[in-house]
């Protein structure tokens, strides 16, 4: 059942959300998710699936396939305020026992604080080109 876990930072959320991927853990992942309508997440490629049971469902799908998976963050940013933490980051996602095919993908996660502590409300990943990965400078637009 989701909810029953409490969160005490938006770092202990994210990186329970990491560690639920890598073990292909589908009650894990859930639990970082706040129970409501309004939860967005975007798989890379993949549509625009609102509300906790559709997120639910995709998981599962991504999940089905079994084994466990090799996550690599780098190049994190996050704003925090006392209510909401917006983290931006690349993820290098492959399948543990291949990690040669690895692909990059940015992704934007945003958790929010409330009575039952921090929870994930969004999450969304695009595919990267390779090429821009690496040591690209950070320059404010």
């Amino acid at each position: 059942m989701p909810g029953q876990k409490i969160f005490a930072s938006p770092q202990d959320v994210e990186a329970a959300f990491y560690e639920a991927l890598e073990n292909s853990d589908l009650e894990a992942m859930m639990a970082v998710w706040a129970e409501d309508e309004e939860v967005v997440c975007v798989h890379p490629g993949g549509p625009r699936l609102v509300g906790y049971s559709e997120i639910r469902e995709a998981w599962r799908r991504v999940f089905s396939g079994g084994g466990k998976l090799r996550v690599r963050l780098s190049q994190q940013t996050s704003i925090t305020t006392p209510f909401a933490m917006i983290s931006t980051l690349l993820e290098s996602i492959a399948k543990a026992d291949n990690e040669n095919q690895s692909a990059p993908v940015a992704a934007t996660n945003v958790y929010v604080r409330g009575a039952l502590g921090w929870r994930m409300v969004a999450h969304h990943a695009s595919p990267v080109p390779p090429a821009s990965v690496g040591d690209a400078p950070r320059v404010l637009h």
